[in-house]
């Protein structure tokens, strides 16, 4: 279509360089026959062309080239600021909401999304899962280009600056392309890992959006399933609230319907129907993957496909054994143990000192700054497939999601055990420890 704005179903939108990863891996799936929604690319050409034509290059390079550090953090307010509040040039809206018509006109009675698609996300060791933005049901033009602005803009904040200074990378060598898709009406959605530590395929579903998995604020149905299709394991989660397709940005949600919430979102069929999609994924994509899906009237969506970092678990020392557990849905990574720091809200993070283990109620990507000091992560809400399991899994940081009352059973300052591939925690009060060390 042009330089800057690229359909799914296009050779190009195949290129990482040209779309980045996340739309990359989309249009690949599509391409190969597997079922994604329609849409088109705002490529990293037209993000660069914005930064010149705004004048950024100087500031861009100022984030992390200066010396001094409140230069540098002027230079990043400058970026954000101006990515946001600046018009879109001519030559870059009008081949945009050009394409955005086409878009709604192929799909009426549909609202669009807009979601990050940055040459960095959706690489091995490097997800940036739940870091970018992603705005939904955008209702007219002007929603739109704030919602184009605001996502390009997302390269530049302050937790997305934390996140590439861990990794060694430079927000000025990189680009925020975009996908812009029709909303997916879900009747459920959720992720799905290809590969557990055990060989199975893991399948996590909650209705509506996904967005409530994503962001752990449900514990969701669990499906687990051999590599062959056959469904080994079903567990009905708790999911008391719902993203639903009414919603216009992914931070609002509302509480789901008391009679769903305990009635399993697939049947054995769609389990083994969406399990064959992921192993048809893995397969394109030549590696373990981990991937977000959705299910409409129509049936499954794939929604995004990223790798899968795992890595085998470690055997717990027997003597833990003897003390109390809690099951939950495990990360996919590691064994550890640390003092355990119960926290029920963000504003106690502080008290986290480095080798605690984090217990907490809700794990959303915001807790993605504190996982470089602690030794692993326990909370009530989440599964194996939200935005901070994936974070995790990046760091080898073992972690259990969907631990129900973990933040009453577990005394804080008691020393934890997480088994991140098992979804077991255990724990012990402080003062048995000494003895323990002693003999280890």
């Amino acid at each position: 279509m042009s330089d800057s704005v690229v359909l799914l179903s296009a050779p190009q939108a195949a290129d990482p360089a040209c779309v980045g990863p996340k739309a990359a891996n989309l249009a690949a799936l599509g391409h190969a026959g597997l079922p994604i929604p329609d849409g088109f690319c705002l490529t990293a050409h037209a993000y660069r062309a914005q930064i010149a034509a705004l004048g950024l290059e100087a500031s861009a390079r100022g984030v992390f080239g200066a010396h001094d550090g409140s230069q540098a953090r002027r230079h990043a307010l400058n970026m954000k600021l101006s990515l946001m509040d600046k018009p879109v040039p001519p030559e870059l809206r009008e081949p945009l909401l050009a394409a955005r018509q086409a878009l709604l006109d192929r799909n009426p009675g549909a609202k669009a999304v807009v979601r990050s698609s940055a040459l960095v996300e959706d690489r091995h060791g490097s997800s940036f899962a739940g870091q970018f933005e992603s705005y939904l049901e955008l209702e007219d033009e002007t929603e739109f280009l704030v919602a184009v602005r605001a996502c390009w803009a997302a390269l530049w904040s302050t937790r997305v600056l934390r996140y590439m200074a861990t990794h060694d990378l430079d927000p000025a060598d990189t680009a925020m392309a975009l996908l812009v898709q029709p909303l997916v009406a879900a009747r459920c959605a959720g992720g799905a890992l290809s590969r557990t530590a055990e060989g199975d395929i893991l399948i996590n579903a909650t209705w509506g959006l996904g967005a409530a998995i994503a962001q752990g604020e449900v514990a969701p149905d669990r499906y687990i399933l051999s590599r062959n299709g056959n469904l080994k394991e079903s567990v009905t989660g708790s999911k008391q609230r719902q993203h639903a397709p009414s919603c216009a940005h992914v931070g609002r949600s509302r509480i789901g319907d008391s009679l769903l919430s305990p009635t399993p979102c697939l049947d054995e069929g769609q389990a083994i129907e969406l399990a064959d999609l992921v192993v048809r994924t893995e397969e394109l994509m030549g590696i373990p993957v981990e991937i977000e899906w959705a299910m409409d009237g129509t049936g499954f969506k794939l929604l995004q496909a990223r790798p899968l970092n795992l890595q085998a678990g470690a055997v717990p020392d027997e003597e833990w054994r003897r003390h109390p557990r809690i099951n939950g849905q495990p990360a996919g990574v590691g064994w550890a143990t640390g003092r355990a720091c119960v926290v029920n809200c963000e504003c106690e993070l502080i008290r986290v000192a480095p080798g605690d283990v984090l217990v907490t109620k809700m794990a959303g990507p915001a807790l993605g700054q504190i996982l470089p000091r602690v030794a692993g992560v326990v909370a009530e809400l989440g599964g194996s497939t939200s935005h901070l399991a994936s974070l995790a899994r990046e760091r080898g940081i073992p972690m259990v999601l969907g631990a129900l009352d973990a933040t009453h059973r577990i005394p804080d300052g008691s020393i934890v055990a997480v088994d991140g591939v098992s979804g077991v925690v255990r724990w012990k009060q402080a003062e048995l420890t000494t003895a323990v060390e002693g003999i280890q």
